[in-house]
């Protein structure tokens, strides 16, 4: 995606932005180091990051007389971007805590800003949900791109249908033969129903003592299953807009929920397009489960898999081994990216 060019005054304002918030930041760690100087921090500790707050977060002690309690702490700019799901050692101050160091991450969660550049958005995660609804109306591309995004992050998806006390006659028919269609590739499809609780127990049942993140448009009802999945969290859930049928954002940072039996759940801002721009043309093809396997197949090593002749692809999508739908999904995505990187 091409970057949009500023004029000089404009390049002079962000640079000065820029300036004056690393020499916050550099006051702000000179104050961090004088802390750590100082007797006035506890041990180093574990602990999990369980929201993020610009400059601070909120992280939960994993150890010692404190465990469970969940502290406010300054960061070392040094760590890098820290994400919730994050581990950590952090030491207790008299206000706030520091964290000084961060553990290696097992996964992380990373979503392109509208430049291009990586932003993580969790870490450590087991399963990436993938929240769909009755309404807004589901659309297989756009559940494609998340498990393009699952599949290049190594993270396993999970397809989940949201409002299924919506179904009717107009719309059974069509919504249950896509969702067929990722059952038949191998993903794991689970339906559920905040409002009747239909589903609850099952969903709750496959997230029991992992990691997961719930991932989806706004409006899908992400905040509206995690209150009923956890009693008491209480997130504030937005209505579909009228006219549009697409949701409001609701969730302005991710944060990390306890279930009462075992596992986590990170409700993240929602995410109308998961842009894929960030990744390359020839990796597309990874991100799709049935297609990978042939794609080393095809008579030419050069392949596009357009009208060359032996295609391996083509093939299998004439003779239904691949399904033609996530065919088409595979190039629409593929020249979206060529078209936004020319």
């Amino acid at each position: 995606m091409a970057k949009r060019k500023l004029t000089r005054r404009q390049s002079w304002r962000i640079q000065k932005i820029q300036d004056e918030r690393a020499a916050r930041a550099s006051k702000k760690d000179a104050a961090i180091e004088q802390q750590l100087d100082s007797s006035d921090l506890g041990p180093e500790q574990h602990g999990l990051i369980i929201s993020h707050f610009g400059r601070t977060v909120d992280v939960e002690a994993k150890e010692g007389d404190n465990q469970g309690e969940i502290i406010r702490c300054h960061m070392r700019t040094n760590l890098g971007q820290l994400v919730t799901g994050d581990r950590v050692i952090w030491r207790e101050g008299k206000d706030t805590g520091v964290v000084v160091a961060k553990l290696e991450r097992k996964s992380e969660l990373l979503r392109p800003n509208p430049y291009g550049d990586m932003k993580p958005v969790a870490a450590n995660i087991d399963f990436i949900v993938i929240t769909v609804a009755v309404e807004p109306t589901p659309y297989a591309n756009l559940i494609d791109r998340y498990l393009v995004a699952a599949e290049l992050s190594g993270i396993e998806p999970v397809i989940l249908l949201n409002k299924t006390d919506l179904l009717n006659n107009d719309n059974r028919v069509e919504i249950d033969a896509m969702l067929q269609r990722y059952r038949d590739i191998g993903y794991t499809v689970l339906l559920a129903s905040s409002s009747s609780e239909e589903g609850l127990a099952d969903l709750k049942s496959y997230l029991d003592n992992r990691i997961s993140v719930f991932v989806g448009q706004s409006g899908v009802g992400k905040s509206s299953l995690i209150n009923v999945l956890l009693p008491g969290v209480d997130l504030k859930v937005g209505s579909l807009s009228t006219q549009t049928k697409k949701g409001r954002h609701t969730t302005t940072t991710a944060r990390l929920f306890h279930f009462p039996d075992g596992g986590d759940l990170i409700d993240s801002p929602g995410i109308r397009e998961f842009g894929l721009w960030h990744i390359e043309p020839d990796d597309v093809i990874n991100g799709f489960k049935e297609l990978q396997p042939l794609a080393g197949s095809c008579r030419f090593r050069d392949c596009k898999h357009e009208k060359e002749p032996g295609c391996a692809l083509k093939s299998a999508v004439e003779d239904g081994t691949i399904s033609e739908y996530r065919w088409k999904s595979y190039k629409h995505i593929l020249s979206s990216i060529e078209e936004q990187n020319s």
